[in-house]
């Protein structure tokens, strides 16, 4: 049995700091699809273009779940570090890739498929990434901090966004709504592609957390671990799917205010840099408490806040229809979904044996977003289009956190027992 090394803060660092270059990405592609679906899309129809563009981003969807077992696995048979490794290289690839496509207008049908060839490359390294990340963070904190180590995957994600909605907010400004077109997005994707020397020179310093206290020969799970952990992989995947959905609806609110509520693009890009803001301080607040009250209370109420609050949110943004109700209204609903993320991603991790834990997490992770993820935001997009209801993205939300409220319900409490100064109990 071997100690394990010593977790350092650069070491969380890194992790983080790699996970959100992977996510900034996503943030970018969302934050400026009204754009993008004009360079490879165009076409006598904005919706239709922007339904393209759409379909596109969700298709770096598809390949979460192949990402996930793949990178997935190659993280508990070979190493955290290796895996993280590779899948942050090929997302900075495939970032600097789509950032040079040319457009349409350039190099006619070629411009889609090659977006959509970069677009995979990004779905398939990025559903590998969640899994052995996650894993780490967990592995690398002391039990009675996990809540505050696991949180750091969604505040990393939500420091992507404040990049994102920073970047996009300065560009509208200096390069207005013509250069946005033509090259502001551009230069927001190279700018997290400059960003990918650094991140993978902070992730060579990392420690490897997989084989602490085990032989590498206790690494391997059979059909029966996998049944054995049905239930945890069935909530989880219930609990994800309900997240995802709420976090690509909130992501769509930057393309919602400027297709529907028809805000300038300063304003409208203003709202993911507020997404990111508020969700990366209630994400750490939700690993604070996680670790206090455990990950069944952080898992339930904030849903049942975030289900009574949408429908009055929404309604309310429409009718002032400005900027402090946009912003609020994102701030609002950010902070509640990021409430749960520690709860989850601890959660989940605390329920999975280590040998199983990076392949199954990253994989209950992929599927749930790539089928729901990939889908949410040309759903509601065709949904108001259809319906002619702005209300449309609050109805369709509320429908999964009803989903995510039953099954936060029915998962079982995997948190160690506390007293008061937050320091472990002696087992009951």
């Amino acid at each position: 049995m071997t100690a394990p090394p010593a977790i350092l803060k650069r070491h969380v660092a890194a992790a983080v700091a790699g996970n959100a270059l992977e996510f900034y990405d996503f943030t970018i592609y969302a934050a400026f699809a009204v754009q993008i679906g004009r360079t490879f899309f165009p076409g006598h129809s904005p919706f239709i273009s922007l339904i393209l563009s759409l379909a596109t981003f969700g298709a770096g969807f598809a390949l979460r779940p192949v990402g996930a077992v793949l990178i997935g696995r190659y993280a508990d048979k070979v190493g955290r570090k290796p895996a993280m490794l590779f899948s942050l290289t090929l997302m900075g690839v495939a970032i600097l890739g789509l950032a040079l496509t040319p457009s349409y207008a350039m190099i006619g049908p070629a411009a889609p498929i090659l977006a959509l060839i970069w677009r995979l490359a990004q779905g398939f390294a990025l559903g590998g990434e969640v899994g052995p990340t996650t894993a780490f963070l967990i592995e690398s904190s002391p039990p009675a901090r996990r809540g505050l180590y696991g949180c750091w995957q969604g505040a990393s994600q939500n420091m992507a966004f404040v990049a994102g909605g920073l970047i996009g907010v300065i560009l509208a400004k200096v390069a207005g709504p013509a250069g946005l077109e033509t090259w502001g997005w551009r230069v927001a994707l190279g700018l997290g592609a400059a960003v990918l020397p650094f991140g993978l020179w902070l992730r060579l310093s990392l420690p490897e957390t997989l084989h602490h206290n085990e032989t590498p020969s206790a690494v391997q799970p059979t059909r029966p671990d996998l049944i054995g952990h049905a239930r945890v992989i069935v909530l989880g995947l219930g609990l994800i799917a309900s997240g995802t959905v709420a976090n690509y609806v909130l992501s769509f609110m930057t393309t919602y205010a400027q297709t529907s509520l028809h805000m300038a693009s300063g304003v409208s890009l203003a709202a993911t840099l507020v997404l990111g803001l508020s969700g990366l301080v209630f994400s750490l607040t939700g690993g604070l408490l996680t670790d206090r009250f455990g990950r069944r209370p952080l898992l339930i109420w904030p849903r049942v806040a975030f289900l009574v609050a949408a429908l009055p949110a929404f309604s309310l943004m429409v009718r002032l229809h400005n900027a402090a109700a946009l912003l609020g209204v994102t701030a609002l609903l950010s902070g509640l979904f990021a409430l749960s993320g520690a709860a989850l991603y601890a959660g989940l991790a605390e329920s999975l044996r280590k040998e199983l834990r990076g392949a199954v997490l990253g994989t209950i992770y992929a599927a749930s977003v790539a089928i729901f993820g990939g889908t949410t935001q040309p759903i509601i997009a065709s949904l108001i289009h259809w319906t002619g209801d702005p209300l449309a993205p609050a109805w369709y939300v509320m429908g999964f956190m009803v989903m995510g409220i039953i099954a936060s319900v029915l998962t079982k409490e995997t948190a160690p027992k506390y007293v008061a100064n937050w320091r472990l109990a002696p087992a009951e």
